[in-house]
């Protein structure tokens, strides 16, 4: 019981430093680490061991696949392309469903954008929308922030869940991670996209415009991009990657589909995150325009290197404290007490949703939730490869319930949106409620399948 106790402070710490102290939450992590070690008698002497090999374990494992998928994040954003995803899937959908369209632009461009950046890229054009097609904001504003949260919260090369796949020992399966993240995400988007539709015909009052004409708004910002790129040259910087990862978990499957050749041993080669990314990022590098692309390319890397740093910092807290919890005997009586309950693959799910509610950061959650469950998933039942996906998926689903006032993109949506702040809890909040439950029965019902 002194276990739980001392594990139940920790959690409290993390909080508490990162909401009332505002403490950054690598700090943070950091902090709970070297509290956990002394707390639970670690000897002294291997404390600082236990930390720095668990930062420089995990981001030795994934630290480039976050810095490589955030550069190529940055430029589809910075040339437009974002914009030319967002306008090829109109034209393959068309108008008729509008909240639809754009869920699914808000899924689509949020595999490599974060969802922030996604939203205010994306504001004007779904306004826009809204007003050609005569339907509510908010609920276009709900479908667009939904669908962008969805991928955002369970598809790599977003860093959050790159991370917790590190965590659990899944750096050579993000294929498996992708593949099985790309469907719990659409099950997300649909159930935000479904509370989104309730306001369709609702008419609720927003705040003041500060430019009324969208339409024109939008022109603007497609012009500032210049000439936007080809459709194909904008997916295939997030295609081509997928597209490798997923071979190469294919190729490494026990039954060798794809055989053990020369084809085989390439594909496993391309196959690997880092070396898929790095093909992500040169196909990227069509986008850029400009006299000397050069100067530009070394720009957006600067820029992906300051947006990256605080993730990995954050990634390589959350491995200390990982090491340290699997330092304790902690992890085999928690998966004990928790397997006797038959709680099993809800239980990522619950701590992840409390601190996520408790201090606002997806990413944190998702780091410090996925570091405080590895030690315990034999007990749990989910020491299998699947078993370990479908863990960092319940910690996603917990990892977004809910958006509220403490988390950066409750107000990027509530204020580019116009809403008022009792709007956005009725919305977003409660949206980001529905989709955290159908991703954990999403996950559930995979379970009873696969495991």
């Amino acid at each position: 019981m002194t276990l739980v106790l001392i594990l139940a402070l920790l959690i409290a710490f993390i909080v508490l430093a990162t909401t009332k102290l505002k403490l950054h939450p690598f700090l943070a992590l950091l902090g709970a680490a070297f509290i956990g070690g002394f707390a639970y008698q670690v000897p002294s002497n291997e404390i600082v061991k236990h930390i720095a090999t668990g930062f420089g374990g995990i981001l030795g494992g994934i630290g480039l696949v976050i810095a490589i998928g955030t550069i190529i994040g940055v430029i589809l954003e910075r040339t437009g392309a974002a914009i030319t995803l967002a306008e090829t899937v109109i034209k393959v959908m068309g108008k008729r469903f509008p909240t639809l369209t754009i869920s699914i632009i808000g899924y689509l461009v949020s595999i490599p954008v974060f969802c922030d950046s996604g939203y205010i890229i994306l504001n004007s054009l779904k306004e826009a929308l809204a007003k050609q097609m005569k339907v509510s904001l908010v609920a276009m504003s709900v479908a667009l922030a939904t669908g962008l949260y969805a991928t955002h919260t369970f598809v790599p090369p977003t860093p959050g869940p790159i991370a917790a796949a590190a965590n659990l020992g899944l750096e050579s399966n993000l294929g498996l991670v992708i593949l099985v993240g790309l469907f719990v995400a659409f099950v997300t988007a649909m159930a935000g996209l479904w509370w989104a539709n309730r306001f369709l015909k609702q008419d609720i009052e927003l705040l003041p415009e500060i430019h009324s004409d969208q339409l024109a708004k939008t022109e603007e910002l497609r012009k500032s991009y210049g000439q936007l790129p080809s459709a194909t040259a904008a997916f295939l910087p997030i295609i081509l990657p997928i597209a490798l990862i997923c071979l190469g978990t294919i190729v490494a499957f026990p039954s060798k589909p794809l055989g053990t050749g020369t084809v085989a041993q390439v594909l496993a080669f391309f196959g690997q995150p880092v070396v898929a990314l790095l093909a992500g990022l040169i196909a990227a590098l069509g986008l850029l325009k400009g006299s000397s692309k050069a100067d530009e390319f070394n720009k957006v890397v600067v820029e992906g290197i300051v947006l990256a740093a605080p993730i990995l910092l954050i990634t390589g807290a959350g491995g200390s404290f990982g090491a340290i919890l699997k330092a304790t005997p902690l992890g085999d009586y928690l998966g004990q007490t928790l397997s006797s309950l038959g709680v099993g693959i809800f239980m990522p799910f619950i701590v992840a949703a409390a601190l996520k509610t408790a201090q606002g950061s997806t990413t944190v959650a998702l780091v410090a939730t996925s570091a405080l469950v590895a030690p315990m998933l034999p007990q749990l039942g989910l020491d299998s490869d699947m078993g370990r996906v479908l863990t960092v998926m319940a910690i996603g689903a917990g990892g977004m319930t809910v958006s509220h006032a403490n988390d950066s993109f409750f107000w990027v949506v509530s204020q580019f949106s116009r809403m008022k702040v009792a709007t956005a809890y009725k919305a977003q909040t409660v949206a980001t409620l529905t989709q955290g439950i159908a991703g954990i029965i999403t996950v559930w019902i995979l379970s009873l399948v696969f495991l």
